[in-house]
């Protein structure tokens, strides 16, 4: 009895082979792998800095759970007004009146040329009192009091860079779920890749570094003119000046962020954070493209082949055991990361990700304008 594929199906089944590869190599391993140790005494104090623009309200949900954190080593909260026009300097300022450890630097105006964010992180890094830094965006909360512990414990492994999960609050709607899949897969490989040693990219909602690696890296001044880049271009950084870098990947450590509510918020999000990938070392951009190549491909492909009268029995059975590996990939991510999506809808969430990814890179190829608030 002979067998025999066609061109395509030898080149679909390569495409899927690899994206196994990855499933098994990353993801599957990092799902799996038990909590890390609380090794070492939380002896250490931390800043804790958020940099909020006319984020008033923000931050009346989020400064009370920071300052209900349980970390009896003490830390800071140092609040970096970026150009508000609101009344956070008013509110901050009260703060301070009852709690002696929050601190407000504020921000007058930022020097032509320069990204905003960066250039308020850079003057709040240079205020903060500790050499262990904690970050976090106004638009986001802590997962639980157990928060700055967690965070803090990655640096006890030895580490100087310590990369955390945002995952984004569930909301009815297919574009929340887009979103949660999106996070969910982006976590993954950022979480799994640094976790083989292989770090390319954090998030700012949730992520720690010393003061010392801040300044090894010159801060900011490699990328201090571009919008997008303050966690993943200073990650790259770091990475380049030998930093350890550590993952803490329980759910004590996450944070929860707000997600975007249009189709248009998304899309300028987005943007604005794959725009930083062209400053990428390269064999982060191969990894990185690869994976995300593969699919897309597998994805053209197999639409293509299903109108070519394809051999059935071989498309539809590596397509069948594509899908399921992916259910079975995404799904134990999913429980790594209490990212709790419907099962029924990653299939479909996953082909739908994949093409707006197409869509994201055509449109910053076309349209590099990135604009910031």
């Amino acid at each position: 009895m002979s067998f025999s594929l066609s061109p395509a199906m030898w080149l679909l089944l390569a495409v899927v082979l690899v994206q196994l590869y990855y499933a098994a190599y990353y993801f599957l391993p990092f799902a799996h792998r038990p909590p890390e140790p609380a090794t070492g005494p939380d002896d250490e104090p931390v800043s804790v800095l958020v940099c909020a623009h006319n984020e008033l309200e923000n931050l009346r949900r989020l400064l009370p759970l920071i300052l209900q954190q349980d970390y009896p080593a003490g830390f800071e909260l140092v609040l970096i007004d970026d150009r508000s026009d609101d009344d956070t300097y008013l509110y901050v300022q009260q703060l301070t009146q009852y709690y002696p450890h929050v601190r407000l630097v504020s921000v007058a105006r930022t020097p032509d040329g320069l990204s905003p964010k960066k250039y308020a992180l850079t003057l709040g890094i240079k205020s903060a009192r500790y050499e262990r830094l904690l970050f976090t965006d106004a638009d986001c909360i802590p997962a639980t009091n157990q928060w700055i512990r967690y965070m803090q414990r990655g640096f006890n492994r030895p580490a100087d860079m310590v990369l955390g999960y945002s995952a984004y609050a569930e909301e009815p709607g297919f574009l929340n779920k887009l979103i949660r899949f999106e996070t969910l897969l982006t976590g993954a490989q950022y979480l799994s890749f640094a976790w083989r040693g292989q770090p390319y990219m954090g998030v700012g909602r949730n992520l720690a570094y010393t003061q010392p690696v801040f300044y090894q890296t010159k801060g900011f001044a490699s990328h201090i003119r571009s919008l997008s880049g303050d966690d993943d271009l200073l990650v790259q950084d770091a990475v380049q000046q030998q930093a350890r870098v550590a993952v803490a990947a329980e759910p004590g450590a996450h944070t929860l962020s707000e997600p975007a509510h249009t189709w248009g918020e998304w899309w300028r999000q987005k943007r604005r954070h794959l725009s930083a990938g062209r400053q990428y070392r390269l064999a982060d951009r191969i990894r990185i493209g690869t994976f995300i190549g593969a699919n897309l491909l597998y994805y053209c492909m197999a639409i293509g082949l299903l109108f070519s009268r394809p051999d059935w029995v071989p498309l539809a059975t590596v397509c069948l055991v594509r899908t399921g590996a992916i259910l079975a990939v995404y799904y134990q991510l999913g429980r790594r990361l209490e990212e709790r999506l419907p099962v029924a809808w990653l299939p479909f969430l996953d082909a739908v990700y994949f093409f707006y990814y197409l869509a994201l890179g055509i449109s910053l190829f076309l349209y590099r304008t990135l604009r910031w608030k």
